[in-house]
């Protein structure tokens, strides 16, 4: 009797069991799918490579380790400086592109490729270091890409998902990959007191990490070190191995020979504060559904003081606050330090809270949040949809790319000096050619500002024929374009008409 009566029972259990455990089934099935939509997206645009931003400077970059992999010059203008974007993963690149004789772009979607997809492995393995819910990488992942504000924002390093359409193929989202997997590398190094190789490589990840993106390297630090300080009871061993590894990764960039990489310690001073102002600017409209994380950190910091993710985010806040309040607004590069332990914090409450019924609020509001930044960022559609198939609320937030220059190419060879303005000196290099000012802040080169005003005079209505033959002869230019039609009657030759009315003439 009592066998019968305990063989009845385990059924029911198992059954009342497999009730419970539904929402949780569906709950991973609908994380698991959102997240894999949203990555179908990234893919397609990867395909596309839509041009928007620094993408010319870092075809240029490829272009240049291209041509001459051990001594590139500057990789916008004729001449030799050295560049902070000749970073060891863009020699990989170049090399690449040297032996396979792929074009630049071919070899810059394979980046992007190679860039998302260590991202999404690094955002995995960090994760579960902090929660081993099956659904807690999906769920993160989403938070990342669409937990934002609900005005799309757009810079290197950020990875939001209309950002991050337009950035794949940067090295800010490859070091960010590889700042994931820093994490959670160093995670486990703590947990079971790794041995002195292991540290090491910790070091020199580290130090490449500095050198592929100086500024996700501020923020792979700051979470580094949040990793640290919430380790409890470092023997004195783990701390002396944690030392060596810091002294290796400093060795790393001192020996790095494509340039000084504690020389751009000084470089906030020469313009780039002024240029990273705006990100202190309208951070409800594009941050404010990250304010969901924020309030996620409070029960985690009540369950416990040393939580990574509360410290990676204190510590975030303290540098973007004191680049704020010292007018060092360079400093606001770093602000991912504060969105990325709230953006996860708000993932792993959905799934990691005390009861369950809080664990359902949590999930509603991740929820609602998500919806609200996926629609928010919806203009990243337009970049593998045709924007006549796109809806009119979904067209009104794509922002169209840039067109190319391809249609200088025939006339226009690599090495070539091309007068140029405005956009047209940010993308004309990624073809090769140079131009006369660099269409970026350069800290190596020391003659940028007369660069700059040989370029303005040149382009000046009432500029004479004499000032800009002499601006010719002393850079080389062997063409100019321009799309203002001030040059009309300049005395150079028409030679080919690209969009938006521009002209490419070939000087004398």
């Amino acid at each position: 009797m009592s066998v019968r009566s305990s063989s009845s029972a385990a059924p029911g259990r198992t059954g009342a069991r497999r009730v419970a455990d539904r929402p949780a089934v569906l709950g991973r099935t609908v994380a698991a799918a959102g997240a894999g939509l949203v990555l179908a997206l990234l893919v397609l645009v990867v395909v596309r490579l839509p041009w928007a931003g620094d993408l010319g400077m870092h075809a240029a970059t490829v272009q240049r380790l291209r041509h001459r992999p051990l001594d590139p010059g500057n990789p916008l203008v004729d001449a030799d400086t050295p560049s902070p974007y000749y970073s060891p993963w863009m020699l990989l690149l170049g090399v690449v592109a040297r032996l396979s004789g792929l074009s630049v772009f071919v070899v810059l979607r394979l980046a992007a490729a190679a860039g998302l997809a260590l991202l999404v492995t690094g955002v995995w393995r960090y994760v579960r270091t902090l929660s081993a819910h099956r659904a807690a990488p999906a769920l993160a992942l989403l938070s990342l890409l669409l937990l934002w504000g609900t005005t799309p924002f757009l810079w290197s390093g950020f990875p939001g998902l209309h950002s991050l359409a337009l950035t794949v193929s940067y090295p800010s989202t490859f070091t960010l990959g590889l700042a994931f997997h820093l994490w959670a590398w160093l995670t486990g190094a703590l947990r079971r007191e790794a041995g002195w190789p292991e540290w090491l490589g910790l070091g020199v990840l580290w130090g490449v990490i500095l050198l592929c993106h100086q500024f996700s390297g501020v923020v792979a630090t700051v979470g580094a070190a949040a990793t640290v300080l919430a380790a409890r009871g470092a023997r004195r061993v783990v701390r002396s191995r944690l030392g060596a590894g810091v002294l290796v990764g400093a060795v790393v960039l001192w020996v790095w020979p494509y340039y000084d990489f504690f020389a751009l310690l000084g470089a906030a001073e020469d313009g780039l504060d002024a240029v990273h102002r705006v990100l202190y600017g309208h951070p409800v409209a594009r941050f404010g559904l990250v304010l969901l994380g924020v309030a996620a950190l409070v029960p985690r910091g009540r369950r416990d003081r040393r939580n990574p993710l509360v410290l990676f985010f204190v510590l975030g806040v303290v540098v973007v606050g004191a680049g704020w309040l010292s007018g060092h607004y360079s400093w606001g590069r770093a602000l991912p330090a504060v969105l990325i332990p709230a953006q996860l914090a708000a993932a792993l409450e959905a799934v990691g809270a005390g009861r369950r019924w809080l664990r359902a609020g949590w999930a509603v509001l991740l929820a609602g949040g998500l919806l609200v930044g996926g629609w928010a960022q919806a203009g990243t559609l337009g970049y593998v949809v045709p924007r006549g198939a796109l809806p009119a609320a979904v067209e009104d937030r794509y922002r169209p790319p840039w067109t190319g220059y391809h249609w200088i190419t025939p006339w226009v060879r690599y090495g070539d000096v091309v007068m140029a303005e405005g956009r047209p000196a940010r993308q004309i290099p990624a073809y090769g050619a140079y131009t006369v000012a660099p269409g970026y802040p350069d800290f190596f080169l020391a003659d940028e500002e007369r660069r700059g005003a040989a370029t303005r005079a040149y382009f000046g209505e009432r500029t004479a024929p004499s000032v800009r033959r002499g601006i010719e002869r002393e850079y080389g230019v062997r063409w100019v374009v321009d799309g203002s039609g001030v040059l009309g009657d300049a005395g150079l030759r028409e030679v080919a008409r690209g969009p938006e009315g521009q002209v490419l003439y070939a000087v004398p």
